[in-house]
């Protein structure tokens, strides 16, 4: 069986768009290997060339599967796995002979188009797998026979997709939802972005060069100012000279949390980072997903965040922590490397004499800050080994990460216990949509100093550098925000606008249709009177749910087909014969289109020649091989000009 040219180019189209996507993410000989396969299929039928052998395309196969075990060392895994099938289907063309091998292009299409919501479930990565879907139907119903010109047949499969919608509806609504992603095995299938637990210079700085969403908050009140809004995330003790870390902790007493002031109730919706760390304000009491409060006020999980989570928390904005700290935990507060900075350690020394006490080391150490020639930038020099002392007393540019390493040294080369505290500060209102955006360029570090009775206290050292920076954000501290994102320095109202805009459509595709988990299914499920959400119940109201739409459809288009209007043609005759019937030359049920213009012609003897030819075009339209398009234009102009 020779195909028509046409349904190889369609076909061809189809896995072209449904591969494109992936070029962004798997390795680029797949890209450039799966493009030569599809021109080598188009060229051969072009030319009306043979297709390859087969054991030419399985040699070439097995190359790829090397190449596929080469790059990604497993033939498993969502990368290995997608790129197999790519070059699967790209090697399918080349054989593509009959009905059989066309029909299987077209599932292999659909099947990628699953694929690419692997990487990303966006809007429009949505739009563009519909837009590709449409194709396939399109190539699809050419495969089986139609005849319709291409703009009626992309009209007909977009009338199929629109039909499919409600029971689309009914399987999202009612399908059993799973914890996480459906490829949740392999481990490629986290992504990991955002935070680490570790920092050293340049680590923020890096991270502030992305304009990527962080998480989204909605506060249900009043929300904190500016300057209140630090998400606390990794809390590091542990200073090697040069990278700080979580260490281990030495005591397991649990966190002594007195509140003094104002609260804040909020909601936030954070994008999968693959760290167990959760983001809350400074300092957090309770949070609505099972969670730990360390004893260092970190809010953590027992698994990855390896998918897009929402949770609602409490927080106190002023507080007395740990007031009664370990000592064990204190003495790990002081720690320093040995033989290391010790320009910063006798600096140190200094305050420690002559101050009276650990308030008055603290504000020295910021006076120094704001009193010398420190400069705030993303774009600080390399250092040295001694990294502190190279940066407070000879580069002195840095960013947040220098300022909060070289105040900790400080502090505890002063005796005064202290650690770094990571995370982000800040956000962007969005006021469309009534919520805060926290993107990696907000990420932030700053110091907690212990005081006695006033427990840990937060002292962002930044502040005195750049107080812009925690008042209104990164681009009001620098003073050339050139190296930031294009979208975190934009100015222009309209793009702003329109930016806001997007991203409240996108904060609403996440809440409604990615975050649709198992407790927002059930939520659901039990306002629409379910009174017994199970699996079962749920399977069993889905099958019931889609025997409903099927029967009513069926029903509708049953009545479609009884009904003699159902086109064109026929709708123009029925109105010749209503206005006939006016006069009281009714049609019966049994009399065929010439029989009854006889008899009307004999009754209205002076519009006889209209009556018979109005009869004789709709029988020619209706029951003739090849209908004319004009003819039915005619007939609609006869009609309308027919009168009594």
């Amino acid at each position: 069986m020779n195909l028509p040219s046409t349904l190889i180019y369609g076909l061809l189209l189809c896995v072209l768009m449904v591969c494109a996507p992936h070029a962004a993410h798997l390795p680029s000989w797949v890209s450039v290997e799966s493009a030569a396969l599809l021109g080598w299929c188009a060229y051969l039928t072009r030319n009306k060339l043979a297709l390859p052998a087969r054991w030419l395309l399985g040699a070439l196969m097995l190359g790829d599967v090397i190449g596929i075990l080469a790059s990604f060392h497993t033939l498993f895994g969502r990368d290995a796995s997608t790129t197999l099938l790519i070059l699967l289907t790209a090697f399918k063309q080349l054989e593509v002979r009959n009905l059989r091998d066309a029909t299987m292009t077209i599932y292999l299409a659909c099947f990628i188009i699953v694929t690419n919501f692997f990487y990303t479930q966006t809007i429009a990565a949505a739009l563009y797998m519909l837009a590709t879907l449409l194709l396939i139907v399109t190539v699809w119903l050419h495969l089986h026979g139609d005849t319709l010109p291409l703009k009626a047949r992309l009209r007909l499969a977009a009338i199929m997709l629109m039909q499919a919608v409600p029971l689309m509806l009914v399987l999202f609504i009612l399908f059993p939802r799973v914890q996480g992603p459906l490829w949740g095995l392999p481990q490629d299938a986290y992504g990991s972005s955002g935070l680490s637990d570790t920092m050293s210079p340049g680590s923020l700085s890096k991270l502030s060069l992305s304009d990527a969403v962080a998480f989204r908050v909605t506060f249900n009140g009043e929300p904190p100012r500016h300057t209140q809004m630090y998400w606390r995330g990794p809390v590091l003790w542990k200073f090697d000279g040069k990278t700080w870390q979580a260490g281990r902790a030495t005591s397991a007493q649990a966190p002594q949390l007195d509140s003094l002031d104002s609260a804040s109730d909020y909601t936030v919706t954070l994008e999968p980072h693959n760290k167990t760390w959760l983001f809350t304000l400074d300092m957090p009491t309770s949070i609505s997903i099972p969670a730990q409060l360390t004893y260092d006020f970190q809010m953590v999980r027992t698994a990855p965040v390896n998918a897009r989570l929402r949770y609602n928390a409490h927080s106190q904005l002023g507080y007395r922590a740990n007031a009664d700290e370990d000592p064990r935990q204190l003495q790990r507060a002081l720690n320093l490397p040995p033989n290391l900075n010790p320009r910063a350690r006798q600096l140190a020394a200094e305050w420690r004499a002559r101050l009276p006490g650990d308030v008055a080391v603290v504000n020295a150490a910021l006076e120094h800050f704001r009193r010398e020639d420190f400069h705030y930038t993303l774009e600080p020099p390399a250092l040295g080994s001694n990294e502190v002392d190279d940066f407070l007393f000879g580069t002195r540019h840095g960013f947040c990460e220098h300022y909060a390493s070289s105040f900790v040294f400080l502090m505890r080369a002063a005796g005064i216990p202290a650690r770094v505290v990571t995370g982000y500060q800040g956000g962007e209102y969005n006021d469309l949509g009534g919520y805060y955006i926290v993107r990696q360029s907000d990420a932030h570090a700053w110091a907690e100093v212990w005081l006695k009775e006033r427990g840990w206290v937060r002292i962002d050292p930044t502040a005195a550098i750049a107080p812009a920076r925690v008042q209104s954000g990164l681009v009001a501290a620098m003073p050339d925000s050139a190296a930031l994102p294009f979208l975190a320095r934009m100015q222009s109202p309209l793009l702003l606008k329109l930016r806001f805009d997007l991203d409240a459509l996108a904060f609403q595709w996440n809440q409604w249709v990615l975050s649709y988990d198992p407790e927002r299914q059930f939520a659901l499920l039990t306002r629409l009177g379910m009174e017994s959400v199970s699996l079962q119940q749920m399977a069993l109201d889905m099958m019931l749910g889609l025997a409903l739409l099927v029967g009513l459809y069926t029903l509708f288009m049953l009545r479609r087909l009884q009904v003699r209007d159902s086109d064109a043609v026929q709708r123009l005759y029925l109105r010749f014969c209503r206005k006939l019937e006016k006069t009281g030359i009714a049609r019966a049920a049994h009399e065929g289109p010439r029989d009854f213009a006889m008899r009307a012609a004999q009754a209205q003897p002076q519009q006889a020649a209209a009556i018979t030819d109005i009869t004789a075009r709709y029988m020619a339209l209706r029951y003739g091989k090849a209908p004319d398009p004009m003819a039915l234009q005619v007939l609609r102009r006869m009609v309308a000009a027919f009168r009594l």
